[in-house]
């Protein structure tokens, strides 16, 4: 049977997290594994998480492959097929699915979802179960990196469990203490090219973007 198709940055049944051991003492978190460690870290230090396997199975549209976004968020390149991202005069081209909550603005929104070329743009919406229920296109003159998401630890002696999902800026004193999954940019100076929103069943309803890589 052939495999459904899916996005670049979409990880598969086939891919897995590496189950190594983090440590956590007074500097921050690290792999009890020197060699991971080493392998995980980027220039900044910031420790990320490792995955293996092979990019076979079922897609996980609800998550993103940390390494593959990784890459096409660093790089700016398509979400849906690691091409240049799409370009005019009023910036670059995201794609973002929608939550029934909050707000009609999207000046400031963070998010862990790369930009897509055109074509992606086009049919992306049609594949992905996570557009399907309403997306937004923009384009976006700046997309700042500001943090990253993944599993925050609690400092040696506090209380609680580590937070996953939790995301951290690359200003803030617990950078340190978590292990990144997703980069995460701030999007600024932005156009609404379109918009699509599922029906409302009762009343008026605004949307706000799902960003998985923040609110999930």
């Amino acid at each position: 049977m052939k495999e459904p198709v899916a996005p670049y940055v979409t990880p598969r049944t086939g891919e897995l997290r590496l189950p190594v051991q983090v440590v956590v003492a007074v500097a921050g978190v690290s792999y009890a594994d020197p060699a991971h460690d080493a392998l995980a870290r980027d220039v900044d230090g910031v420790l990320w998480e490792l995955c293996a396997g092979t990019t076979t199975g079922r897609p996980d549209y609800a998550e993103l492959h940390p390494g593959r976004q990784r890459e096409t968020m660093e790089n700016l390149r398509c979400a849906g097929c690691n091409e240049p991202a799409a370009r005019d005069g009023r910036g670059m081209l995201w794609l973002l699915p929608l939550l029934d909550t909050v707000t009609t603005s999207w000046e400031g929104v963070r998010t862990a979802i790369p930009p897509v070329c055109e074509a992606c743009a086009e049919k992306s919406p049609r594949l992905c179960p996570e557009l399907r229920g309403g997306h937004v296109q923009l384009r976006v003159r700046e997309a700042e990196p500001v943090g990253v998401r993944g599993m925050l630890h609690p400092r040696p002696g506090e209380p609680g469990v580590p937070e996953p999902g939790a995301v951290v800026g690359y200003d803030s004193p617990d950078l340190s203490f978590v292990v990144a999954r997703h980069a995460v940019r701030e999007l600024r100076r932005t156009t609404v090219v379109s918009f699509t929103a599922v029906a409302p069943t009762q009343g008026l309803r605004r949307y706000v973007p799902a960003l998985r890589a923040v609110a999930r």
